[in-house]
């Protein structure tokens, strides 16, 4: 593992290569940008390196706010952090509507097997009566 931000600055011909790879032919790129990306991949590589250290498989927010940190993008954090909580409210927010419009579909639908339930027993209450009363003006005829 690389100790140092240093240590994780990959070639320039490797990233050309990629980018080229990724980008449509006869799309240039300046020099800002290759060098932009090659800092991306590795604040990468190093919150990557910052989840091994973690024994853990799986990057989270604090390893790339930390690797930034390590590769002296302070000023990046804190946007970073109020966008990262922006996202999560409305996330959370998504999730809680969802819930109500599942709960609220739940309600819907147990009203409607009742009202079911309830008009089924009613037609059984009229099957009834109206047995009765056959019954009735049959005994009433003899």
């Amino acid at each position: 593992m690389a100790e140092r931000p240093e240590d994780l600055n990959l070639p320039n011909a490797v990233i050309t290569r990629i980018i080229k790879e990724a980008l449509p032919d006869g799309v240039n790129i300046s020099k800002e940008a290759r060098s932009a990306i090659s800092r991306a991949a590795s604040v990468f590589v190093l919150a990557n390196n910052f989840a091994m250290k973690g024994k853990r498989k799986t990057l989270n927010a604090s390893d790339v706010l930390s690797a930034m940190e390590e590769m002296e993008f302070q000023r990046f954090i804190t946007p970073l952090k109020e966008a990262l909580e922006a996202y999560r409210r409305e996330q959370k927010g998504k999730k809680e509507a969802s819930e109500q419009k599942k709960k609220d579909k739940d309600r819907k639908t147990d009203s409607e097997e009742q009202d079911k339930t309830r008009d089924e027993d009613n037609d059984e209450d009229e099957e009834r009566l109206e047995e009765e009363e056959q019954n009735e003006e049959e005994e009433v005829d003899n």
